[in-house]
């Protein structure tokens, strides 16, 4: 037998994935059914396969599989068989004359290590490795090449119970969401975009089929399409999962839930939308546990940039505003901000829709339109609550932005958002509302324009040399004459031959100093107000961009791609 020190449960508890009660509750399910220890905590969203394979891997003094130790081709063993396989959950690997790796997602599984001794005559030496790996490999290796999804919809494709919209009633539409292959493919959907670092799954209906996508790093990607006769289930099945009325289908609906995948604490905003052929869905997803990119510092600030924004949000009253679309970031900076200054000797409130990041310390308001409670009326009362520091989720409206505005001129430092496409057209806009210039001129401490770009994957990113003509024809500071290094990623398994991974901030931020109050309050136009402000120093987006592609951390391309249209 191999030898085992700790017990499974302990190990996870030290390695600080699990609770006691976490514990003790899979302790009594275990006790009911009989499964081992590490497949319950699993189902129940406590821990991700990788957490209980690593502790495993301790228990046990056994190594982990790695991805290019699975052959490319299958190994000639006339005795293994595919089903055997997939029922015992085991792939070969390699054989040589002191035995055979198997791959095996339990290696405690005795019967299954001596069926393979005798049946090959090897001595087994097994590896740990995911199940949902064990059954891809073996499937692109002896099978169709289809993945866990992929099996999963062909096994949907055959069940029965499809309906029209016609046919479709609440009680039935109840009873498909709650079938098993329904269920098993929402988990494993969701599941599946958190391990893929997505940020939104949208489950599309059109005509002829149900798209579903994820976004990564800002760009969307298809993933396996559900059968189109279970679009209502599996619509109905997250409406459930979110407590939305599943019956309305002629109105947009919004809902929460709140649940434990691989480990983390996950949070999915949901909002559905009726289209022309059913209800379009998309989740966002918030990963609660992750708190690291909650960091100023690890936003890709430029250094000379970083110090003003520190000295910013560190001044005791005015407004700091920071501006771009929607998806860019700005929430993530300004919680950023209010991290660094969140201590004991300071009453922050923030006022949001919804409020994405739970900070303890915070004082954290979620709008409600419906009952009321609004940006402009929630302020209103936030201020009689005697703050140091305001967060005003976003400015949308002239009454909003006066009271921002008069609350920082009477001892409150405010922060907010707006939408603009840089930080001088942030004025205009303000103005635009009907914002007087005096008021506006005497508050505001800056503005903070941002994109993401996606950052290139480190496993794969290889320099290539362009003509510095191509850099100088799109406005790129250099020579226009001769080559220029820079970087890109090729692909690889690490990046899911993307070529990138992860994404960084790009940054613009305007200084308001007396120069520009004078052009505030003579109402300038906004080019007038870039070009003094780049006089004062002003890096602008782009130029910020181009500085971390000479860099290495994006391309040319990003940059291109997320500026294009300033």
């Amino acid at each position: 037998m191999i030898p085992q020190t700790k017990l499974l449960g302990e190990i996870l508890k030290e390695q600080h994935h699990i609770t006691d009660e976490d514990l003790n509750r899979a302790l009594q399910l275990q006790s009911e059914r009989g499964d081992k220890i590490g497949r319950l905590l699993v189902e129940l969203g406590l821990v991700s396969e990788r957490d209980v394979l690593e502790a495993l891997q301790e228990q046990l003094g056994l190594p982990l599989l790695v991805a290019h130790q699975v052959p490319e081709v299958p190994l000639d063993l006339e005795s293994f068989s595919p089903r055997f396989m997939r029922q015992t959950h085991c792939l070969p690997i390699t054989h040589d004359e002191s035995g055979l790796t198997v791959a095996m997602a339990d290696p405690l599984d005795r019967a299954t290590i001596e069926s393979i001794q005798l049946f090959t005559g090897y001595r087994v030496k097994p590896v740990l490795a995911p199940e949902a790996e064990i059954l891809d490999s073996i499937e692109k290796l002896y099978g169709a090449g289809t993945n866990a999804m992929g099996r999963l919809i062909e096994n949907m494709e055959g069940e029965e119970g499809g309906v029209t919209e016609e046919q479709e009633s609440i009680e039935h539409l109840k009873d498909m969401a709650s079938e098993v292959p329904v269920i098993r493919f929402v988990n494993l959907l969701i599941s599946r975009a958190v391990e893929q670092r997505a940020s939104d799954i949208h489950i599309e209906p059109f005509e002829k089929d149900v798209k579903v996508r994820y976004r990564i790093d800002g760009i969307l990607y298809n993933v396996e399409t559900p059968p189109k006769a279970l679009k209502a289930a599996i619509i109905s099945r997250v409406k459930l999962m979110a407590r939305l009325n599943i019956a309305e289908r002629r109105l947009p609906q919004d809902g929460r839930i709140k649940l434990r995948v691989l480990g983390k604490e996950i949070d999915l905003r949901v909002s559905t939308l009726p289209t022309m052929y059913g209800e379009s869905v998309v989740m966002r997803i918030l990963d609660k546990s992750d708190s690291s990119k909650i960091n100023l510092k690890a936003l890709g600030f430029p250094e000379r940039e970083l110090k003003l924004v520190e000295a910013l949000t560190a001044r005791p009253h005015g407004i700091f505003l920071v501006t771009g679309p929607t998806g860019s970031g700005k929430t993530t900076t300004l919680y950023s901000a209010l991290l660094r200054i969140n201590q004991p000797d300071k009453k922050i409130i923030t006022i949001e829709d919804p409020v994405e990041y739970q900070m303890d310390g915070v004082n954290q308001i979620q709008v409600n339109p419906q009952i009321g409670l609004t940006f402009a009326s929630g302020l209103r009362s936030i201020v009689r609550q005697d703050p140091d520091v305001i967060m005003i989720g976003e400015i949308r409206d002239l009454e909003t932005a006066e009271i921002a505005i008069r609350s920082s001129l009477t001892g409150h430092l405010v922060f907010s958002t707006l939408h603009t496409n840089d930080a001088p057209s942030s004025i205009t806009r303000l103005l635009d509302m009907g914002v007087e210039d005096y008021l506006l001129a005497s508050s505001l401490l800056g503005v903070l324009a941002q994109r993401l770009v996606r950052v290139i994957c480190r496993v794969c990113r290889k320099p290539y040399l362009i003509d510095a003509k191509i850099i100088h024809a799109h406005g790129f500071n250099g020579s226009s004459s001769g080559e220029v290094t820079l970087y890109r990623g090729e692909g690889c398994e690490a990046c899911g031959y993307t070529g990138y991974e992860g994404r960084v901030g790009i940054f613009e931020l305007m200084l308001i100093d007396d120069a520009l109050r004078r052009l505030i309050v003579t109402k300038e136009d906004a080019n007038v107000i870039a070009a003094k402000a780049r006089e004062q120093g002003m890096v602008t987006l782009r130029e910020d961009g181009w500085q971390k592609t000479l860099l290495g951390i994006t391309t040319l391309d990003e940059v291109l791609r997320v500026t294009k249209e300033i």
